[in-house]
């Protein structure tokens, strides 16, 4: 529920911050044409340049989200002016986007230089106003005890005292007091109804959604454990740690927590990279929509009996469960089965050993799958049917191989990593082998995806992806 209202709300901030931007745009344009008294020599087109503004939006909130504007220590951190400071360079490099557009585009959107000073003034003013009102109306939801995190409090130290005060009375700070691992004399007298005499009871009956460590008794455990359990970290750092600017911090009142994160792709990165799947899968819905029709045609009149679809339980963030969709490309006989069974049922088991041998999980000619399953399987026709599942949220368009529940011991310890982002349609692993890597490779890639995300890694990766399928290489 936490993590559902959480992106909601920044959601929410992307929506506001986009009409912010086209309303401010608009009224520079509007202020030059109709309020300013000058003349000017240029045709007014109020319409075509807020739709030029429109198109460009995305590639604005990606400015926005790459300035850490998405940030809650950002937006609901206790000083406004790393917010407000940021707001300004957003606005100075929005408009520097918008000229840099209108001078490859020759659209000539700023006819006049003073409506580019007046639009960086008003995109300022607005983003301003507008967060404004909604930190607003996000503290009111949090007051009603809505989208706030259930905070668990270890560590024997004065600063545990001082959180479970600070988070008890402080609704408005995004956090509820869910528990506290720490001595009686470490817990205000009025909260020690909430003290658990370990973590690992605090985390079976206290249901939290983030952790906060005040001492530096048993980190790694600690850490391991929120890890496993997919909740943030944060720890509060001695002086010494704090003076080293190690990860990102946040205040807590008056006390530096330090948030040590699993992955780079949370808060506005996350919610701009879900924007980014639902506008792709659309598109390429719309643009593919006659070929899937008919590869579902084909694969229905050569087996009446079957589904075109294949839907096999796969893994995504957080150890969800979900169906995901291909084009049914293996004989009807072997549909649903591990290779194993397979081969053993058409009577030539010693496949087995061949298709997983140094892991790469794949066998020449393989006998399972049908003539046309091949050639959809070699132009990746049979991966179409995902983009529903990018649609639907299921997974990304980029992110770490899709893990059938049973290969999910395969990772150990790292299985909590790599499921601590949603699965992709494509991902590092496949732009750099596909089927040509060990499956240990493939896991080691993906895990350095998660660790080391960016929007730069994405790029790369969906444009080496489109030279890949192109290609027809490693698919088979």
């Amino acid at each position: 529920m936490r993590r559902k209202s959480d992106f909601i709300l920044r959601v929410c901030l992307i929506i506001g911050d986009a009409v912010a931007l086209i309303l401010s745009f608009a009224s520079a344009y509007f202020i030059r044409v109709h309020v300013d008294p000058r003349p000017f020599e240029f045709e007014s087109q109020l319409l075509n340049f807020t739709l030029s503004v429109v198109f460009l939006v995305p590639i604005l909130l990606i400015i926005l989200a790459a300035l850490g504007l998405y940030k809650r220590s950002i937006f609901l951190g206790k000083s406004r002016l790393p917010e407000r400071g940021r707001l300004v360079l957003a606005a100075i490099l929005s408009v520097a986007a918008l000229i840099v557009y209108d001078f490859f585009n020759g659209e000539n959107l700023f006819p006049v230089r003073i409506m580019a000073l007046t639009s960086v003034l008003l995109s300022f003013v607005f983003l301003l106003a507008e967060r404004i009102i909604m930190r607003f109306i996000i503290r009111q939801i949090f007051r009603r005890d809505y989208g706030t995190a259930r905070a668990l409090i270890i560590g024997e130290n004065k600063n545990t005292e001082y959180l479970a005060n600070y988070i008890s009375s402080s609704p408005e700070s995004g956090y509820r007091l869910a528990g506290v691992v720490a001595n009686v004399k470490f817990i205000p007298e009025d909260l020690r109804k909430k003290q658990y005499s370990s973590l690992k009871v605090a985390l079976q009956k206290a249901k939290a959604d983030v952790i906060f460590q005040t001492d530096e008794k048993s980190t790694e455990y600690v850490y391991k454990q929120a890890l496993l359990h997919h909740m943030p970290y944060y720890f509060v750092p001695s002086e010494t740690a704090l003076s080293s600017n190690l990860g990102e911090l946040e205040l807590i009142g008056n006390t530096p927590a330090m948030l040590v994160m699993v992955t780079p792709l949370t808060g506005g990165y996350a919610a701009v990279k879900r924007a980014f799947d639902i506008l792709f899968s659309l598109v390429a819905i719309i643009i593919t929509a006659i070929p899937m029709m008919i590869v579902w045609l084909i694969l229905k009149l050569t087996d009446f009996k079957n589904s075109p679809i294949y839907a096999g339980e796969r893994l995504t963030q957080y150890g969800r469960v979900f169906k995901c969709y291909k084009f049914r490309s293996l004989k009807a006989e072997y549909s649903g089965m591990s290779p194993e069974e397979a081969f053993e049922k058409m009577g030539r088991p010693e496949l087995t050993d061949k298709y997983y041998y140094e892991g790469r999980l794949y066998l020449e000619n393989d006998p399972r799958i049908t003539k046309f399953g091949k050639f959809i399987r070699k132009t990746s026709i049979d991966e179409l049917p995902q983009l529903f599942n990018i649609l639907k949220g299921d997974i990304s368009l980029i992110g770490p191989r899709a893990l059938p529940p049973n290969e999910l011991k395969d990772y150990g310890e790292r299985k909590s990593l790599i499921l601590s982002v949603k699965s992709g349609l494509t991902g590092f692993a496949q732009v750099l082998g596909r089927r040509d890597i060990s499956f240990e490779e493939r896991r080691v890639l993906d895990i350095y995806y998660v660790r080391n995300w960016s929007l730069m890694l994405d790029l790369s990766i969906f444009f080496k992806t489109i030279a890949i399928v192109i290609k027809g290489e490693g698919a088979k």
